[in-house]
């Protein structure tokens, strides 16, 4: 071991001890640092394995008993290997690595992230992600023993305060899409903790040296005149319970091994994403942006740094700011500033705000990043506050009369359960002077803590006259301090400093004299059906007196950006100010953005208009970097509005990798001049009002059935055995659940036609379906009629005890949710010719349906022929690959283009004329395709993407397929 790369013969760390004794005769096979390894011969006997688990327990405590230090336990037999910790069941299993092969290498980091040896680490996206991220030992063993700490101290009073607070914000900032879990609430532990020791070891503090509480709380900072960058939190909580310390402590030793002097780019967003879970940011939209793109807009708007004050009201983890503070700092070196007017100048001109409290902390290290190390420990350094604020930028949730009321800055400290019903007021002139205001409240804060509970509240007028308060002020002063001593009597404090400061800086921010000169950031991208009923009914409110609401059939895809950035230039930009924001691609050219890009926001308050300039597209750049496409909005606060243009800069490459600089991605990326197709809905063709969707039969595996073979006695006649059918892109919970199986009348299992049936002009074979329509009704579990039906009723009450147990939606019955909208009975009585069409796809695909029991789903739209003719009409015009690049701008997308819907029909595509000679053409020549593909020899056994493609390629390369091609550009043109 000692000739692997652990850093094991360091002279500074223990030597690698064997067989070192530890009582009863006990001896611990290998002991280096705060590990202890227990080696076996062949762990995969249960009863070996259990006796050696509790043989690693006794050794395990009793070394945490000498040292007051967390040891680790490892139980390995050479391919196994186990990672044990102390947690509230005794020793528990927190991590493991089977070796396979001679993958030496996977070993030697799981044993570094167990023993955390390696020193001199460059803090790389790379090395984050190896050495702490999600999935490695390290996080392994550091988020268990945190969860244990948690388990056994979250009903102390002010640990259920600081979490009732976290999912408070949290919910304001996230609405329904954030989920108030105690995982996730400790995985924000770690991370907060983690970015808060970071700063010390940015400075150049001994991490060894520094107690648990000052690491946390900051007082080192305070000491060395750094204020605003660690400081007590919703996250602190963990040097309040037992085993806190030592958990700190140990986390402290494990990041005190990289090297944060020297940081080129946004460490804590690497460390964030490293973390948390994909699935879970994804959920949350937490998705931040890449430096590359950071850096690109930073240059692009601040062009005079040493004369701009900028702000980016969505800071997230402060890349923007990272990129915002270094161009400043580049710029005052090259002017020959002095380092007192270096460090005023950065600070007064680059502010971040956010709601989430994580981002916040780890705005506030990245910000300390981009400063470095060199410039903080030189001489002749001056006291510097770091300017990022915990605050809502929108102000939306808040109530018009609950933070400013009569002159005075008041603060609700209720925490929703009724625990208190009080508030803390402070005389909103205090706001003018943010230093003031901010030592004020720690002043207040930290008196109210250290006094012992039932002894007199002590006196001000010490903090008075040292800060200058004028005499109106303090009866309202005085009285908040007497509600913040109570606070503390009830164990309820720790937290105010913290959250009152925070909370009143957008509002000192709105204020004229205190505007920006450049808004800049990613807002939050959370889309209305996301919000919560409070949020949608402000944001409803909000947009409609702004002109950003559309309504309609797009009311669900809202999304607060655009809300965000008009209320952010309302409040904080001055005028003729300049803004850009990352944003939803869909800003450029889809309908729930047509009041945003007019770009006159007005309301009651003031007026608010923009002018906007070239927006860049940057949907086509690989790999893609956020889940849905994203483009850049630039522009202008103006006495006049100037709508966003359909001139755009489209952006297209493929990246070498992540977390790249600008110089890095500049060359794999092409820029050029480009035109956005708006897609509004508007109804180019006659055709949109005679399709309509098919029916949502989901979840598949109550409705979707596939033959059974029958028992050896068979099935009375009009009957069929039948199963539900199975696929491996269900979902949960549906996925977990068993099959139904029952007998079932013939009459009620209809074919049913999917988007995979439907290729170019033909059908592959259809699925099945249990569908209760009877002739006159859909019948269901209250029906007097299916009692008619034994076998239907049969099935159909098993399927509804399913979906009852299961459902999503307490509103909705079995036959709500597949007829949802009347999508299903609308079929009936079924027509003898329908056109279908694919919903989504990069292409469209068409064909006719003249089954007279087949049932179409959601994933097909349909529409009904008059004649043969006019359906080969149709069905030409759809198949062309015209139609589907003509499309294509207007479909909605994601990443990429995905959903055809009903945007087809925004093309011109005029009603089948028989009278007109180029529809009978293209009437004829459709039909000619159509007999084409049905005589193609396929392999019905493969994927049905790869059967459209190739006829496709036949289409194109056929007399017939071009000649429908000219036939229809000329059509449309």
């Amino acid at each position: 071991m000692l000739l692997a790369p652990l850093d094991l013969a360091d002279p500074d760390l223990k030597d690698i001890l064997l067989e070192t004794p530890v009582g009863d005769r006990r001896r611990i096979d290998i002991e280096t640092g705060s590990t202890v390894i227990e080696v076996k011969k062949d762990l995969r006997p249960a009863k070996i394995r259990e006796d050696a688990v509790e043989q690693l327990r006794g050794y395990v405590e009793a070394r945490q008993a000498e040292t007051g230090r967390r040891f680790v336990g490892v139980l390995s037999d050479g391919v196994e290997w186990r990672c044990y910790h102390l947690g509230l069941s005794g020793l528990e299993e927190v991590a493991g690595f089977s070796l396979k092969g001679t993958d030496a290498d996977g070993l030697l980091l799981w044993l570094e992230g167990v023993m955390a040896t390696t020193q001199h680490i460059s803090p790389t996206p790379r090395e984050i992600r190896l050495r702490l991220g999600a999935g490695t030992s390290s996080h392994a063993l550091d988020r268990a023993t945190l969860t244990s700490l948690y388990k056994a101290s979250k009903e102390i009073e002010s640990v259920r305060l600081k979490r009732k607070l976290w999912a408070r914000l949290l919910t304001t900032a996230l609405g329904t899409q954030f989920e108030d879990r105690d995982d996730l609430f400790v995985e924000h532990t770690l991370l907060v903790n983690s970015a808060e020791i970071i700063a010390h070891a940015v400075l150049g503090l001994p991490l060894e040296t520094i107690t648990p509480a000052a690491l946390l709380t900051g007082s080192k900072f305070d000491e060395s005149g750094v204020y605003g960058v660690v400081e007590s939190d919703f996250f602190d909580w963990v040097i309040e319970v037992p085993g806190g310390e030592t958990f700190v402590r140990t986390l402290a030793r494990r990041l005190g091994r990289f090297e944060w002097s020297d940081v080129e780019h946004d460490v804590l967003k690497v460390l964030y994403e490293s973390v948390i879970a994909q699935e879970t940011r994804k959920k949350l939209g937490e998705y931040y942006t890449p430096d590359w793109l950071a850096e690109a807009m930073v240059a692009e708007t601040i062009e005079d740094p040493l004369n701009a004050r900028v702000l980016d009201p969505a800071c997230g983890s402060g890349t923007f700011l990272f990129h915002a503070v270094r161009r400043f700092i580049k710029a005052a070196e090259t002017n020959g500033l002095s380092l007192k007017e270096l460090f005023e100048g950065v600070t007064r001109s680059v502010v971040g705000l956010d709601l989430h409290p994580v981002a916040v902390t780890l705005a506030r290290v990245t910000y300390l990043l981009a400063i470095g190390r060199e410039r903080l420990a030189a001489p002749g350094r001056p006291t510097i506050q770091i300017p990022i604020y915990l605050g809502d930028s929108v102000q939306w949730q808040q109530k018009e009369i609950s933070l400013f009321t009569h002159g005075n800055l008041v603060v609700e400290t209720s925490d929703g359960a009724e625990l208190f019903s009080t508030e803390l007021r402070f005389p909103d002139k205090l706001l003018e002077d943010a230093r003031v205001f901010d030592e004020l409240i720690e002043d207040l804060a930290t008196k109210a803590s250290k006094r012992k509970r039932g002894t007199p509240v002590p006196s001000l007028s010490g903090v008075f006259q040292r800060l200058g308060i004028p005499q109106e002020w303090r009866e309202t002063l005085i009285a908040s301090f007497k509600t913040l001593c109570r606070l503390h009597d009830e164990g309820r404090d720790h937290i105010w400093s913290y959250y009152i400061r925070n909370l009143a800086r957008p509002r000192w921010l709105e204020r004229q004299g205190n505007r920006v000169d450049v808004l800049i950031g990613n807002p939050p991208w959370l889309a209305y059906r996301n919000m919560t009923e409070e949020m949608q009914r402000s944001f409803r409110k909000m947009s409609m007196s702004r002109h950003l609401w559309h309504g309609a059939k797009v009311a669900t895809h809202q999304d607060l950006s655009g809300l965000f950035v008009a209320r952010c230039v309302q409040q904080y930009l001055r005028q003729g100010g300049r803004f850009a924001f990352v944003m939803p691609n869909a800003v450029i050219d889809r309908g729930q953005f047509a009041g945003f890009r007019q770009a006159a926001y007005s309301d009651t308050a003031e007026p608010v208009n923009v002018q906007f300039g070239e927006a860049w597209d940057l949907r086509r750049i690989r790999p893609h970097f956020f889940p849905r496409g994203a483009a850049v909005v630039f522009g202008t606060k103006a006495a006049a509005p100037v709508a966003l243009s359909r001139e755009i800069e489209l952006w297209s490459g493929r990246l070498p990798g992540p977390n790249l600089s600008w110089s890095e991605a500049k060359p794999h990326l092409e820029r050029k001049s480009g035109h956005a197709v708006v897609s509004g809905g508007a109804k180019g063709s006659p055709y949109a009002d005679r399709f309509s969707q098919g029916a949502s039969l989901v979840p598949r595996m109550l409705l979707c059935v596939e033959e059974m073979p029958a028992s050896p006695l068979g099935v009375p006649h009009g009957r069929r055995s039948i199963r539900s059918t199975r696929s491996a892109y269900e979902k949960k919970p549906w996925k977990d659940l068993a099959a139904l199986e029952g007998i079932v009348e013939s009459e009620f299992i209809r074919p049913l036609y999917l988007g995979e049936t439907v290729l170019p002009y033909r059908l592959l074979s259809s699925g099945m379906a249990v569908i209760p329509w009877d002739g006159l009704e859909l019948c269901h579990g209250e029906s007097e009629r299916l009692e008619l039906y034994p076998g239907l009723a049969g099935w159909w009450r098993q399927a509804e005890q399913v979906w009852l147990a299961h459902r999503s939606s307490e509103r909705l019955t079995l036959v709500d949710q597949v007829n949802f909208r009347q999508k299903l009975s609308n079929q009936f009585p079924i027509q003898p010719r329908r056109i279908v069409y694919s919903k989504a796809g990069m292409h469209l695909a068409a064909a006719v349906v003249t089954d007279p029991r087949g049932i179409i789903d959601h994933k097909l739209y349909w529409g009904v022929a008059a004649t043969e003719a006019e359906a080969d009409f149709v069905c030409a015009i759809l198949n062309s690959a015209a139609v589907t690049q003509l499309v294509r701008p207007l479909m909605s997308y994601g990443k990429d283009e995905r959903d055809i819907d009903k945007h087809v029909w925004e093309l011109p595509i005029p009603e089948f004329d028989a009278s007109d000679s180029d529809h009978a053409e293209i009437s004829k020549l459709g039909a000619t395709a159509r007999a084409e593909v049905l005589a193609l020899e396929l392999d019905e056994s493969k994927h049905f993407a790869a059967l459209r493609r190739t006829v496709r390629e036949h289409l194109a390369s056929s007399p017939t397929g071009q000649a429908i091609e000219q036939l229809v550009v000329e059509l449309l043109a």
